[in-house]
C-alpha cells in the first residue's frame, strides 16, 4: 500500500509541474532527507514520451546549500528505454568559479541548477524512459545536498 501511495504521489506531482510549463513533459524534484545524499538514495524518474519527431533538452534539478563542500558533482546517470535495455553514464558538473562564487541561482542559502544531461535529443521511440540519478562523489553521503530532480522539455 505504501508503494502505491508513493507512486500515485509521484504521478500526481509531476502532472502539476509540467502544468506550469508547456513544453516540459516532466519537471520534479525530491527532497533529500537532512540534506544527506547517499549513494543508496537514487532518485528514479518516468518520462513518458510520445512525441519522437520531436527534439528535447534533458536537465537535472539540483539544489544544495551555501555549505556544499565542493566546486563540482558527479552524478551517474541510467537511462532505461521501454524495451528495457539501459544505458549508464557519469556526468560531472561545475557548481563554482575557481574563485568559490556559486554559478547557481541564489535564494537565501540555497543554490539552485539545472544541469544539462542532453541538448536537442530525439527519443528513439514512443514510450516510457526511466532516468535513474546517483550522486558519485567520494563522500557518503554527501552533505547539503536539499533537492534533486529531473526536468524534460521540448526544445524550441
Amino acid at each position: 500500500m505504501r508503494f502505491f501511495c508513493q507512486i500515485l504521489t509521484f504521478v500526481l506531482l509531476a502532472t502539476f509541474s509540467a502544468c506550469d510549463n508547456p513544453n516540459a513533459l516532466v519537471d520534479v524534484q525530491f527532497p533529500i532527507p537532512e540534506g544527506n545524499w547517499t549513494y543508496t538514495k537514487k532518485i528514479s524518474v518516468p518520462v513518458k514520451v510520445e512525441d519522437i519527431r520531436s527534439t528535447y533538452n534533458v536537465y537535472i534539478n539540483l539544489r544544495h546549500t551555501a555549505d556544499y563542500n565542493y566546486s563540482n558533482i558527479f552524478i551517474r546517470v541510467k537511462q532505461v528505454n521501454p524495451t528495457k535495455k539501459s544505458k549508464v553514464f557519469r556526468k560531472e558538473f561545475t557548481l563554482a568559479k575557481p574563485d568559490g562564487e556559486w554559478l547557481g541561482t541564489g535564494s537565501g542559502n540555497l543554490y539552485v541548477y539545472h544541469l544539462p544531461i542532453y541538448q536537442n535529443y530525439r527519443f528513439p521511440q514512443k514510450g516510457t524512459y526511466v532516468f535513474e540519478l546517483e550522486q558519485n562523489m567520494r563522500d557518503n553521503p554527501l552533505r547539503e545536498i536539499s533537492d534533486v530532480g529531473l526536468r524534460v522539455e521540448k526544445a524550441n
